[in-house]
């Protein structure tokens, strides 16, 4: 009944209905009106710029993650680092991830999508330079921990926008190849730091990552506010004025979509509670009565997945030149290919994920993570080359579910809500991947690498086991999937 009333407002809006009168009631069904005739665009070249754009930052997020993965083989020998300080040196970045996603995510609630994805963009752009001009390990752990405040905030608030933008058709897809950006940086950042670092030097990458990101920031901050965000705020106004730039582009693309046809009798307004301006979120609404499965679901699905993938994702270059004793281009070009697999995977993942739902491909890429996990514990770590192999292969599996998590976690909250469920939920990624590679580090030298390879299988099947409890999102809007 709730979807008839809005699809009923929306026609009545744009038929024309301008004259509107300050109550309540009035204001509630404009705002179910606008909601509709959003909902009812499709995929613009109006949605193309800001997924580009907001794409652009999370490139950069994704480049400033790893880059420390492939300067600490020279930093190793440079500033003779233990491997307790590898994983402190790793998990600072992680820690300031956590402060990040909280607090980012707490003032894009109040303050809108798009100044806090520009300000957490330009903070990591501005500390990602400060990065290159350290000389010493605690120089360098202080601006990787502030850096990580702007990388933690950019990627949930990011996350929810291009969440915001699309409507139920199609926007697994859609969302999927906007989130194939992050590991297409992170493989850049492999093949980059595989060129340049023996060549130029391990400060190369910070100043790679940090000056564009100055000019992105401010790109950023030019972009269009979400108009689902507007509308829980009561600004009418301003979201009718964006949503008629996404509606003239689909015109001027001569795109082919249809508003609902006019109700034939009066209907009465939404109620106010579905449509009025949203009161302000509170971080223990999480774990309401209401919605305190799906969060706890969510928050084990982050954890267990970047437990996995983050440790693998920045141990595997120093494990290769370090353990295995492969010069360091080597070590470097074997580690790069774990995100190339990521990639390939992804781009199946994102033509495959409508169809097969979020929860189904999840549960089966843990277990088959968890599978190629044990195997590489039971021996498949002995040799050189089974190594490469599973790793990359386990890497590619479990870092796919990574993104499918961005796609479903901000699908699962109300818009008053949506980037405090989604920054909190990244803050679990960021704890584990502080813990993983600080307890990689330990277990290396005293228990040796099947262990840690046996460690990330449990994580897996834990992940498994979480991932039953998802609730299907594809296919629905997202007033839907949040009630």
């Amino acid at each position: 009944m709730h979807d008839n009333t809005i699809t009923l407002a929306a026609s009545a809006t744009a038929d024309g209905l301008e004259a509107r009168d300050p109550t309540p009631a009035s204001d509630s069904g404009r705002a179910a009106a606008l909601t509709a005739r959003f909902e009812a665009i499709p995929f613009t070249p109006w949605h193309r710029r800001a997924r580009i754009v907001m794409g652009s930052a999370t490139f950069l997020d994704a480049f400033d993650a790893l880059s420390l993965a492939f300067v600490l083989p020279i930093l190793i020998k440079l500033w003779a680092l233990s491997p307790a300080q590898i994983g402190w040196m790793i998990a600072a970045s992680y820690i300031g991830q956590l402060l990040g996603a909280l607090l980012f995510s707490r003032l894009a609630e109040s303050f809108g999508r798009v100044p806090m994805a520009a300000a957490a963009t330009a903070l990591m752009s501005v500390m990602g330079l400060a990065c290159a001009l350290t000389g010493n390990f605690q120089m360098l752990f202080l601006c990787r921990l502030i850096q990580g405040i702007g990388v933690g905030g950019e990627m949930p608030v990011a996350a929810t926008y291009i969440s915001e933008l699309l409507r139920a058709k199609g926007r697994g897809r859609y969302f999927m190849l906007y989130e194939m950006i992050f590991p297409v940086g992170l493989m850049i950042t492999g093949q980059v730091g595989t060129l340049l670092v023996p060549i130029l030097g391990w400060t190369s990458l910070f100043f790679i990552g940090g000056i564009p990101g100055l000019v992105i920031a401010y790109l950023l901050y030019r972009l269009p506010e979400s108009p689902r965000w507007l509308i829980g705020q009561q600004r009418l106004d301003e979201a009718e004025a964006i949503i008629r730039q996404a509606e003239a582009s689909a015109r001027k693309a001569n795109l082919d979509y249809q508003q609902e046809p006019a109700p034939e009798a009066p209907v009465a307004a939404p109620a106010p509670a579905q449509v009025a301006r949203q009161p302000r979120s509170r971080w223990s609404e999480l774990l309401s009565p209401r919605f305190r499965v799906r969060t706890l679901i969510a928050w084990v699905l982050w954890a267990s997945s970047f437990f996995v993938a983050n440790s693998l994702n920045n141990w595997m270059p120093t494990l290769y030149h370090t353990v295995y004793k492969l010069e360091l281009g080597s070590a470097l070009r074997a580690a790069s290919m774990t995100n190339v697999a990521q990639v390939a995977i992804l781009l199946v993942c994102a033509f495959c994920i409508d169809r097969i739902g979020r929860r189904t491909w999840a549960i089966v890429s843990f277990l088959v993570g968890a599978a190629l996990l044990t195997a590489l514990a039971a021996g498949g770590a002995g040799q050189l080359w089974s190594l490469i192999v599973l790793a990359t292969l386990a890497y590619g599996v479990v870092g796919s579910i990574n993104a499918v998590l961005y796609l479903y976690t901000p699908e699962i909250y109300p818009t008053r809500m949506r980037a405090i469920g989604t920054g909190l939920a990244t803050s679990w990624l960021r704890i584990a991947s502080a813990v993983g590679p600080t307890t990689v580090g330990y277990m290396v030298g005293t228990q040796g690498i099947n262990s840690v390879f046996m460690m990330f299988a449990i994580v897996a099947a834990i992940g498994a086991v979480a991932a039953i409890g998802m609730i299907e999102t594809g296919g629905r809007r997202l007033e839907e999937t949040s009630s």
